[in-house]
């Protein structure tokens, strides 16, 4: 039998630990806050598809390194893409990839939000079954912020959990929010103290894998059929909406104030 743990080798800038059935996944780019970019955004679009092969585990713990679980994406990367559109769209694919890997993985991943979740990073969280935030962590999609469009996921699943309005309201103005208004408000599961997280995501995972996993994992891709069939209709636009205001000046703006560290000054288009 081929090792299970070779499908995992060739990736950088994941790491990948086992505790009998249950799969530890940690985005590891701590230096970055866990940025998303270049070769983590590649991992990121095969990652759950290998997950899902994965014929060593049953439940899955998603988590990030050091202070952040991901800052969204890197501003190198954002960056470059601009600069060559072949890239940009060679993103697009990828960010195809992360979302549908997540609603075909049938294996139920338990969010371990250590820190900040933003953007593409927000998404992920939110894709996952259950999320378990410390307390101090923030959530959002700061899309519009730097001139782009919410296309990569985040206007297919903000609706879906806290209804239109909550998620407008969010999505249109990039706010923030803090764990325990997330928690209260459905668009995650439980915010606990930082010293708590550890044993409230051992404990849901533990559950999860002790369980009837064969029932587990059909349950979860009935739920998901109804997100899948959404996606096909959803997501496809929004990326193609992401990629036009990739070429607007308000996003030239927006990469440009954050290198100056400067308030951006939108309304050029």
């Amino acid at each position: 039998m081929t090792d299970p743990q070779s499908r995992f080798d060739t990736y950088q800038h994941i790491a990948v630990e086992r505790r009998e059935r249950i799969l530890r996944l940690t985005l590891n780019r701590p230096d970055r806050l866990n940025a998303i970019g270049g070769d983590m955004h590649r991992e990121l679009s095969r990652l759950f598809h290998d997950v899902a092969a994965d014929e060593g585990s049953d439940v899955v713990v998603l988590t990030g390194a050091g202070r952040a679980f991901s800052a969204g994406g890197d501003l190198d990367y954002l960056e470059a893409c601009r600069a060559d559109p072949a890239r940009f769209e060679q993103s697009l694919h990828e960010a195809r990839g992360i979302v549908y890997g997540l609603l075909d993985c049938d294996k139920p991943i338990v969010c371990r939000l250590n820190g900040d979740a933003v953007g593409l990073g927000a998404t992920i969280a939110l894709f996952c079954d259950i999320v378990v935030a410390a307390d101090h962590a923030r959530i959002g999609d700061p899309h519009v912020r730097v001139g782009l469009a919410a296309g990569d996921g985040g206007a297919l699943i903000w609706p879906q959990l806290i209804g239109y309005a909550r998620a407008k309201q969010y999505l249109l103005t990039g706010d923030l929010i803090a764990a325990p208004e997330a928690a209260s408000i459905g668009l995650i599961n439980f915010a606990v103290p930082e010293g708590e997280l550890d044993a409230t995501v051992d404990k849901w995972a533990s559950r999860l894998a002790r369980g009837a996993t064969r029932a587990t994992r059909l349950t979860k891709a009935t739920i998901n059929a109804g997100l899948r069939q959404l996606a096909a209709s959803i997501l496809d636009i929004g990326l193609g909406y992401e990629g036009l205001s990739a070429r607007t000046d308000d996003h030239a703006e927006a990469i440009a104030a954050m290198r100056e560290k400067r308030p951006a000054r939108f309304g050029r288009g």
